[in-house]
């Protein structure tokens, strides 16, 4: 007796087994000309301008069907600059920039140097907080039944790479959502690559950055660190997703690049605002006030 397969639920023959078939059509002007090809192998067709609303479609779909696949429930985002390396890499740097110091004393570029690279291995300890969190949420929400509280980053290299390589610390999975820029880098090589994604619109980056997430931890950093930051606590604010716990590492960074008291005074958010997130110094910090967030829902219900 016939043992069904996944594909016994249609009776339909598969996308694949559909273009092949068309691929047979024999020779003519008429089979070779582009308006023939069936449209979902028609690169070309896809690549039009009026095709744009079936490619956010495509982005939107294609990350959230191998998320399935993979068996990810729940996400926490890390977030942080792209520019803060880790310990060991600062430490050679700076070591290289001060025998170049001492080289030629009397160059003030060889001086700058050696500060840029001091204050780069003061942030460098972000790295191995972002590193240690992962690793910490990866070994305890992570088994091979259950994908729970991955870790997903935008999939470059400074805090990114380190959440990544906190997973891969452990064995775990971890997910990266690259994006095309001019001068973006490849995905960093902790990501899984199973869950190596790369998006062009930044729309739906935002969305599957956003659909699984339980947390959001974010490191210093810059603009687009900022972006992600506040439109997160904006969905929050406005309802628009569920509250979730919002952590900022590094109370004297945060609070010296942004003044959250003048906001208040000048009206434009209220007191309440500033409960949506928290300050953190450390992995083990941030992971306890998630644990307890959750473990207050589960009291609640």
């Amino acid at each position: 007796m016939h043992k069904p397969t996944e594909r016994d639920h249609t009776a339909l023959p598969t996308a694949r087994e559909d273009a092949a078939r068309a691929a047979e059509t024999s020779s003519t002007p008429q089979t070779r000309s582009a308006a023939y090809r069936l449209a979902y192998t028609d690169v070309d067709f896809l690549m039009r301008e009026e095709a744009r609303p079936l490619r956010l479609q495509l982005e939107l779909l294609k990350p959230e069907l191998e998320l399935q696949d993979q068996r990810v429930e729940s996400t926490i985002v890390v977030f942080g600059s792209a520019r803060i390396p880790d310990p060991e890499t600062a430490a050679r740097n700076l070591v290289d920039a001060e025998r170049a110091r001492a080289d030629a004393p009397a160059d003030a570029q060889a001086q700058a140097a050696v500060e840029r690279c001091r204050r780069a291995l003061d942030r460098s300890h972000y790295y191995a907080e972002a590193r240690r969190f992962a690793r910490i949420v990866s070994e305890q929400e992570q088994d091979a039944r259950s994908r729970c509280f991955v870790i997903v980053t935008g999939g470059g290299p400074g805090i990114m790479e380190a959440a990544n390589r906190g997973a891969a610390d452990v064995d775990a999975v971890s997910i990266g959502l690259s994006i095309t820029l001019p001068h973006e880098q490849a995905p960093n090589a902790y990501i899984t690559p199973e869950l190596s994604f790369q998006f062009h619109y930044f729309a739906l980056r935002k969305m599957h950055f956003l659909m699984r997430a339980k947390a959001l931890v974010v490191f210093p950093g810059g603009f687009g660190t900022f972006d992600e930051l506040f439109e997160t606590l904006c969905l929050i604010q406005t309802k628009k997703i569920r509250p979730m716990p919002v952590m900022l590492f590094g109370r004297a960074f945060w609070e010296r690049v942004i003044d959250f008291e003048a906001l208040v005074e000048e009206g434009v958010v209220s007191r309440a605002d500033l409960a949506l997130f928290s300050f953190v110094e450390t992995a083990e910090d941030a992971w306890s006030r998630i644990c307890a967030h959750y473990d207050e829902l589960d009291c609640e219900s």
